[in-house]
């Protein structure tokens, strides 16, 4: 596939459809309701309960994902839909498979006077006029009269061909691009952990000391005052309250909080200062963070404090995300009953190998540099991403704005 319009500027793109529009509409063109130029209809619901997690033909519905897989369908592919119900009505979508169409979605397919894939150019640059639109104190909604009410610019035929060509290169160039970086960030991930795991196996060293985590530092289960709602406070002064939406999967470390509790609820909390670990026990299983500030942490955290007389941070750091050490905490984490808990028990009994200070900061070395190729990509990946996003929405929303022609 051509790259043609990644280092396309403004001029290189316009000039053809410029040409297109002085030859079929010099003097402008007509709009016209939605509901003039295509149909627009909801489907049939489906029992939750008859859909499989998987199987041949997704369950359109309210939501932005499938609602689950059925065997039967009633869309054929190539159709635009909108979800009418939910949180997320009036999300655009394009199912390029056949498909089942619940009744909490719209299908919306075009007449004659319209191109399918100029029609869904059109809708998802309305996406979010659309769910603003929402309507309903309880469960949201999309009503079909504010969709058939838009207005869409209909110019001829090869005016659309020429927009819908762009757009979609626009479009294959960007998931081209997000599957490349992806499959690089793959790559560094697995570079890192074989490289992680190698350089921390130390199995008959003599001359490398191995202790249970327990003996060389303070473990400890987090504390929460209750309500915890009578300690939240707006004031600056506060102390920092770490919940588990502070944390960054690309961040080893949390430096700032979204709520503070009052100098009381610290006292009845778990208080940690800076450099300090603490892990998750459920959710982000097993996941270490340094702490960059003191704060307090709840008891769906695990405390690790005391450390540094054995240890480098870092080093820790590193030991505690290799698979020896999370694969022995699941193992131990799941043997206790359905729903899996890493206790502090469990973290106090797991062994590591500790060697000098030296090798520590020798391995810190090489494991960092594969760890900032790897954060870098990951923080990269979304910025160039966002990139080419708003480089498509530039174009969309100047390729769908056209002179409207006088009646």
């Amino acid at each position: 596939m051509t790259r043609l319009l990644q280092n396309s500027n403004k001029d290189t793109v316009m000039s053809k459809l410029e040409e297109l529009i002085q030859k079929y509409c010099p003097d402008g063109v007509e709009y016209r309701p939605l509901g003039e130029v295509c149909d627009i209809h909801k489907g049939v619901q489906f029992n939750k309960s008859d859909m499989a997690d998987e199987g041949t033909y997704p369950v359109m519905n309210g939501g932005i994902n499938p609602s689950g897989y059925v065997e039967v369908f009633n869309e054929s592919e190539n159709t635009i839909t909108i979800s009418q119900g939910g949180a997320s009505a009036g999300y655009v979508n394009f199912l390029n498979s056949k498909f089942w169409l619940g009744a909490h979605c719209y299908a919306v397919r075009p007449g004659n006077t319209v191109m399918n894939r100029y029609l869904y150019h059109f809708i998802k640059g309305n996406e979010i006029t659309l769910q603003q639109c929402q309507y309903g104190a309880g469960i949201p909604a999309l009503a079909k009269s504010t969709i058939t009410s838009l207005e869409i610019p209909t110019p001829p035929l090869p005016v659309q061909e020429e927009i819908v060509r762009i757009l979609d290169t626009f479009t294959e160039l960007q998931a081209e691009l997000q599957a490349e970086l992806q499959a690089e960030l793959q790559k560094r991930l697995q570079q890192y952990n074989y490289y992680r795991d190698n350089l921390l196996s130390f199995e008959g060293r003599e001359d490398v000391e191995w202790k249970k985590l327990g003996d060389v530092m303070t473990i400890q289960r987090g504390a929460s005052p209750r309500p915890i709602q009578n300690f939240l406070t707006d004031d600056e002064n506060g102390v920092p309250w770490i919940k588990i939406g502070d944390v960054s999967p690309q961040s080893k470390y949390i430096s700032s909080t979204k709520e503070r509790v009052t100098k009381e609820g610290a006292s009845k909390s778990r208080y940690l200062k800076k450099g300090s670990f603490i892990l998750s026990n459920s959710m982000s299983f097993g996941r270490p963070y340094i702490l960059e500030i003191d704060g307090c942490i709840h008891d769906g955290w695990i405390s690790m404090c005391d450390f540094q007389k054995s240890l480098n941070p870092d080093f820790l750091y590193h030991v505690l995300r290799s698979n020896t050490v999370q694969s022995y905490w699941v193992s131990k984490a799941n043997s206790g009953g359905a729903v899996a808990n890493l206790n502090s028990d469990i973290v106090r009994d797991t062994l590591i190998p500790i060697p000098s200070f030296k090798e520590q900061q020798k391995v810190v070395d090489v494991l960092d540099r594969f760890n900032a190729l790897t954060s870098d990509l990951s923080q990269g990946l979304p910025a160039e991403i966002e990139k080419r996003r708003q480089q498509y929405e530039f174009y969309r929303d100047k390729l769908l704005t056209f002179k409207r022609k006088e009646a």
